[in-house]
């Protein structure tokens, strides 16, 4: 017998016992109003959030807010007209030029702010990550007090998808405060009433 089989077997006769997993306890919040803490949260990471009423008042929203804008992209197909930059490239390296992405979004999380994304929308996952400036709209209906009930959302979801809260920024320098580092540069919370 090898040393390897002799340290294998005594490991196997040394298993312990399988216990339950512990029964997973969920918190729940008691925030008054839910979209005021997802605005607040927003407000404090450098995000800000504008209501519009259906996808005509988004595209002019978007118009005036974008206006001037090259290298505009969306995923959202009521927005193909104001858009100029198609995503439909073979390489994602060709996205790197992009200013500004609306990009739809499944929800938000109250607690920080933060907003799911997944493949389902996007036809490239670094969309997010390489545009200098991101919006995300959602529907006004889709928010959700905390993590645990966001996770509770996810549960049969298949395939990739992440969080993302604000703009990007960093405080490793000297201490201060850097908005726009390492990815993009603002970021635009649209809540949408009606589809």
């Amino acid at each position: 017998m090898s040393s390897r089989d002799k340290i294998l077997g005594q490991i196997r006769q040394n298993k312990p016992e399988e216990v339950a997993l512990p029964a997973v306890t969920t918190f729940a919040s008691d925030f008054e109003n839910t979209e005021d803490k997802f605005r607040e949260m927003l407000s404090a990471i450098y995000t800000e959030v504008i209501v519009v009423k259906n996808l005509e008042e988004l595209a002019a929203k978007a118009e005036e807010l974008y206006t001037g804008i090259a290298n505009r992209a969306t995923t959202i197909p009521a927005l193909s007209g104001w858009a100029d930059f198609s995503l439909n490239v073979s390489d994602p390296h060709e996205l790197e030029t992009v200013e500004i992405a609306i990009v739809q979004a499944e929800f938000g999380v109250a607690e920080n702010g933060a907003v799911w994304v997944s493949d389902q929308y996007l036809p490239h996952r670094v969309l997010p990550f390489i545009t200098q400036n991101l919006a995300f709209v959602i529907p006004r209906n889709a928010l959700v007090n905390n993590m645990h009930e966001a996770y509770m959302r996810l549960q049969d979801t298949l395939g990739w998808g992440c969080f993302i809260a604000g703009p990007s920024k960093t405080a490793d320098i000297e201490q201060s405060l850097v908005i726009g580092a390492h990815g993009a540069r603002s970021m635009v919370i649209f809540l949408l009433e009606n589809e």
